[in-house]
């Protein structure tokens, strides 16, 4: 409970007077006009119960209206936004933060040893210019592979939407389109996330949000080298528009000595090749999930060999498909045609000079099968070359019309192949 400013006045000196809050990026919102609402010791902080000047303002249209939660010594103190209480150097909760940085901060939990402890880091806090954490964890604050990869580079503002309406989730909400508050379906009552309880944030303790990053920290993909050591070339993926060669040479050349940049501007990639393998592994393991360029998280992957792009570029990918023959044995018999059906014409010879002896018996055999009905018998033409077959004319000069030779007989492997569908036949 906060102590009444009429009595008690011999302690009114640790009451927090503040010009402007401590905030992050999403908290704050998008609009660079924003306005605030501040009320000197409005409320008492939810951590040390000390009166603090509250402030409340909205972080953009469709949104809710946020306020102050925790005074300034208590977001100092665990470097955290006085709203949300998440880190505002990485975006997170405070449980996932010490646990990557191995912080055991042992706030005192008790009333008057909390008051005495708050009065000390006051102190402290007033020697500095007031941008820098106190206590443990701002002597802890130092790079680490883990809050890298976890860190939020970028604002979310979906924090910030207004809270589900009670009313339309029990069918009775009037206001339509006009109530300020969401029309969605709300989470399951048995889910951890709807317990969240600032104190357990502030002090990391049972945080359902901290679990579940540190359960995704747990399955997070590892970059393996591949096996040909020949590699020493890496994909630099989801590039800024605007970036330049010098930019990523900048940040790649710490590594090792580079052989060249590739820089791909359409698909916002470049490939960095190293002179030598192990320059290339350590600057995979140093940027992997961790590269930051222009406010955008960098993706990190080994390039492919060229001998195995070659070799997957060859691989035959055809397969079978029902209905369609196999393949013929010969790779230029395009219609199945039998051995004594297939003549060669002599050299310089064209096919109105065709004699009549090269024209197989079997294209005149095969009308007199009862299965098979001729589309050309209307015509007489196949009884008139039957009969000179077999009289054994020889005359060259009496050619035989080969437009009136049908196809063989079978089914139609392909429908492109009927010839009453081109025309060929008349009517």
């Amino acid at each position: 409970m906060s102590m009444s400013k009429t009595t008690n006045t011999y302690n009114r000196q640790n009451w927090e007077d503040a010009e402007f809050p401590i905030l992050c990026q999403t908290c704050l919102g998008d609009n660079p006009y924003v306005r605030m609402i501040k009320e000197r010791f409005g409320k008492e902080c939810k951590i040390c119960t000390r009166p603090f000047t509250i402030f409340r303002w909205c972080p953009g249209a469709r949104m809710r209206f946020k306020k102050t939660e925790v005074c300034q010594t208590c977001a100092r103190l665990k470097n955290v936004c006085q709203t949300c209480l998440l880190d505002l150097e990485f975006g997170l909760p405070i449980q996932v933060r010490d646990a990557a940085l191995k912080v055991a901060d042992n706030m005192p939990q008790s009333d008057v040893n909390k008051e005495y402890y708050i009065q000390n880091i006051d102190a402290q806090l007033q020697d500095g210019d007031g941008t820098e954490a106190a206590g443990a964890v701002g002597r802890s604050l130092a790079a680490n592979e883990m809050l890298s990869k976890l860190a939020r580079t970028a604002p979310y503002y979906k924090r910030n939407r207004p809270h589900i309406c009670s009313f339309w989730v029990k069918g009775e909400c009037k206001r339509g389109e006009e109530c300020p508050y969401r029309h969605d379906k709300p989470n399951e009552p048995d889910d951890p996330l709807c317990e969240q309880n600032i104190k357990d944030r502030y002090y990391g303790r049972n945080d359902p949000v901290a679990e579940k990053i540190m359960k995704r920290a747990a399955s997070l993909p590892t970059l393996d080298p591949p096996e040909d050591r020949n590699i020493t070339t890496l994909y630099v993926g989801n590039l800024p528009e605007e970036i330049t060669e010098p930019e990523i040479r900048d940040q790649f050349y710490q590594y090792g000595e580079i052989r060249s940049i590739a820089l791909v501007p359409r698909q916002q990639c470049s490939f960095v090749q190293y002179t030598k393998r192990s320059a290339a592994e350590l600057a995979a393991e140093r940027t992997f999930n961790k590269l930051v360029i222009h406010g955008r998280k960098v993706s990190i992957k080994w390039a492919h060999s060229q001998a195995k792009q070659g070799t997957a570029a060859k691989t035959d990918r055809r397969f079978d498909v029902a209905g369609i023959p196999p393949p013929s044995a010969k790779p230029n018999d395009y219609f199945n045609l039998r051995q004594e059906q297939i003549n060669v014409m002599p050299a310089g010879m064209k096919l109105h000079q065709l004699p009549t002896n090269l024209v197989p018996a079997s294209a005149y055999q095969m009308y007199a099968q009862p299965t098979y009905a001729a589309p050309y018998s209307g015509l007489g033409v196949a009884s008139t070359s039957s009969a000179a077959a077999a009289s054994g004319s020889a005359s060259g000069s009496s050619g035989v019309n080969l437009d009136s030779i049908p196809p063989p007989p079978g089914q139609m492997p392909y429908p492109s192949q009927d010839a009453s569908r081109m025309g060929a036949l008349k009517k």
